[in-house]
């Protein structure tokens, strides 16, 4: 899918994979600092995947039907909106974080996110009706919506391209190990004090209140992480990129691979300084007015421009699809889905659904060490496939053999494992290739917008789904299942036809992917051409910061672009 516009771009793409490491296990362990430094950062997936995941069985728990009003929570649609008004929430979080994340940095978005989160939860905490559990859920979401795009955007941005898919799917991994580990909580505090009528407020406080503690953990440990050279670039800060680059990257300052890196996350950002400032030369006093008019510009760029308009697509229709897959429906009303299929007991599901858990998180695994091998569209798809025909069969056993199931345990068990390989299917592709997606195709400039706009519709339609699972298993039963395995079929069939793969490509390198040449004016591909060429990045050969052009655009860089910031 690389192209290539002539001898001076052939020389770089040469220069580039000269440097290009291994991936996989062996470009983990030979990039294991920034690898450890990703795991440490997903926390924030962690914290999103135990709260989805621990708010379904607490639903299911009989003290907390009693402090929340035990008729609410029989009515299908207060039950949906219980769970989905923290996607709403998220929504509205994640929207506001494109603009959070430029404005005040990766690292401050994170805490800022991580200190309305545990808001949530302690408004929560002390519920004494369901009023107290829409707020907090509310604002818990807020909290969540920002940590959701943080992640991966952080992430991406830190990563050598060669990782990269595995550095983002390690949120998707912490997000099921988060639900994995809910489950099991939720299953043990079942039992405080009985089942029943007696059972201890404690089943459903320990499991909401246990999640402030990885949340502090993030919000106190980001301190001591790197800020993300991306954002320290575009906001002027170019020694500390460079010797952010350097340290993550365990090179010398000087070295050709830290430089070459380097020199093109500056050329892109001066390449969109210039064309703002000769497009909107009316807005660079650099006045917080100014700034702001600018970034409403950034965000409307986002649907005039042919380029940026294509990646919005892909963004966003990922999300669709990934969440009309049916994940979310099974993590937020498995008890209640596996009672339907026949098994009996809270016990009884609550077991079958700390399994699903374990197997969803157990499958992320390969994603994390192959999807940079495999590349993106031939993990979707086959993902897809496998959800698809996942949940074809267990339409056809509920089908066969409910609502009752009586006298058909096995069959019931066979749709559960049915349920499971759903979920294996999901954890390989759409749960962490998605959100690799998401975080690589925008550009430097608009690229923390750009992940709002497509963490924005996960979430949106995160909440439809919460809200609509309800009523769909009640009223369509098995129709449910086959409605989301069609779904699959077509994501499958998106990917194929609308999704360039982007694998090994430098996020510097996806605006040839996504067809920048064709799709901007003359003058924008000149403009780039004339700023690799006197950073040095087209000589073919030369080390960049030996070349004078790269010294002479050092002082025409310091004569004006460091003083204006573009947020």
């Amino acid at each position: 899918m690389h192209t290539s516009t002539g001898g001076g771009h052939d020389a770089l793409s040469k220069r580039r994979a000269q440097f290009a490491g291994p991936s996989g296990i062996k470009g983990l362990i030979q990039n294991s600092r920034i690898f450890l430094l990703a795991v440490f950062a997903s926390l924030g997936g962690f914290v999103y995947g135990y709260n989805q995941g621990m708010f379904g069985q607490v639903l299911n728990m009989s003290a907390f039907k009693a402090t929340v009003n035990p008729e609410s929570i029989k009515n299908t649609t207060t039950r949906g909106l219980l769970t989905a008004i923290l996607e709403l929430g998220a929504w509205v979080g994640v929207l506001i974080n494109g603009y959070n994340a430029d404005k005040f940095g990766r690292k401050m978005a994170t805490q800022i996110g991580v200190g309305v989160f545990i808001v949530g939860v302690i408004v929560q905490a002390c519920a004494k009706n369901v009023d107290y559990i829409y707020g907090g859920r509310f604002v818990t979401g807020l909290g969540v919506g920002i940590l959701s795009m943080i992640v991966p955007l952080y992430n991406a941005e830190l990563a050598p391209a060669e990782i990269r898919g595995s550095l983002v799917s390690l949120q998707q991994l912490a997000i099921c190990t988060g639900i994995m580990i809910s489950y099991w909580i939720g299953y043990g505090t079942n039992y405080i004090g009985g089942t029943g009528a007696s059972q201890s407020n404690a089943a459903w406080l320990v499991p909401i209140c246990i999640q402030i503690l990885p949340a502090l953990i993030l919000g106190i440990g980001i301190l001591w992480l790197p800020q993300s050279p991306r954002w320290l670039v575009s906001n002027d800060q170019e020694d500390q990129a460079l010797k952010v680059l350097a340290d993550i990257r365990r090179a010398p300052q000087d070295s050709e691979v830290v430089q070459l890196e380097f020199l093109e996350i500056k050329a892109q950002h001066m390449f969109e300084v210039d064309r703002s400032r000769a497009k909107f030369p009316q807005y660079q006093s650099g006045t917080l007015k100014d700034n702001f008019l600018l970034g409403l510009h950034d965000y409307a760029s986002l649907f005039t421009n042919k380029s940026l308009r294509k990646r919005v697509f892909v963004a966003v229709f990922t999300m669709v699809f990934q969440q009309w897959s049916g994940i979310n429906a099974i993590l937020y009303y498995a008890a209640f889905i596996f009672q339907y299929l026949g098994l009996t007991g809270n016990t009884t599901s609550l077991l079958a659904s700390g399994v699903g858990g374990i197997l969803l998180m157990l499958a992320t695994i390969p994603a994390v060490l192959y999807i940079d091998q495999f590349g993106r569209k031939p993990v979707l798809i086959a993902g897809a496939i496998g959800m698809g025909i996942s949940h074809i069969i267990v339409a056809g056993l509920y089908g066969a053999y409910g609502p009752t199931w009586t006298g058909k345990a096995a069959a019931g068990w066979v749709a559960v494992v049915f349920v499971w390989i759903y979920e294996i299917n999901f954890g390989y592709s759409w749960g962490p290739g998605a959100w690799v997606l998401v975080a690589e195709v925008f550009p430097l400039g608009v690229r923390a917008k750009g992940i709002s706009i497509g963490a924005s519709s996960n979430w949106l339609n995160n909440f439809a789904i919460g809200q609509a699972t309800p009523a769909m298993v009640k009223h369509m039963t098995y129709g449910t299942f086959i409605f989301f395995g069609i779904v699959c079929f077509l994501a499958a069939a998106f990917i194929y036809f609308m999704v360039p793969e982007t694998k090994g490509l430098t996020l510097e390198e996806m605006d040839e992917v996504f067809g920048d040449e064709a799709g901007n004016a003359a003058d924008d591909r000149a403009r780039l051409d004339r700023i690799y060429t006197q950073l040095g990045l087209m000589d073919g050969g030369d080390h960049p910061m030996n070349s004078e052009k790269a010294a002479a655009a050092d002082v025409m860089v310091t004569g004006g672009y460091k003083n204006t910031t573009f947020n």
